[in-house]
């Protein structure tokens, strides 16, 4: 791609998103809809603890509860380093 039509681009993504910004109103969000009756909001542990703690904690409860109750038995080490190269049984003579 040559340097007029990279410019070309970014000048477009550039335009594009400018005017979906200057597009959307947030100016409207201060308008109460009917029926909106928002509670208290949350103190900074609340809101921590819903949306960081909780989570971590339903991740490491979900993935301890797969690795204890994993059933598989086919976990042995495959590669070079198990085997033996010594025989294992005993020459009669």
């Amino acid at each position: 791609m040559d340097k007029k039509n990279a410019l070309r681009a970014g000048a477009l993504a550039a335009g594009t998103t400018l005017m979906m910004l200057l597009m959307s109103s947030p100016a409207l969000a201060l308008t109460r809809d009917d029926g909106d009756d928002p509670g208290p909001g949350l103190s900074v542990g609340e809101t921590l603890g819903l949306y960081v703690v909780a989570p971590i904690a339903l991740f490491l409860l979900i993935a301890g509860l797969v690795w204890v109750l994993d059933k598989s038995k086919d976990r042995d080490d495959t590669t070079s380093s198990n085997i033996t190269v010594k025989g294992r049984a005993k020459a009669k003579a």
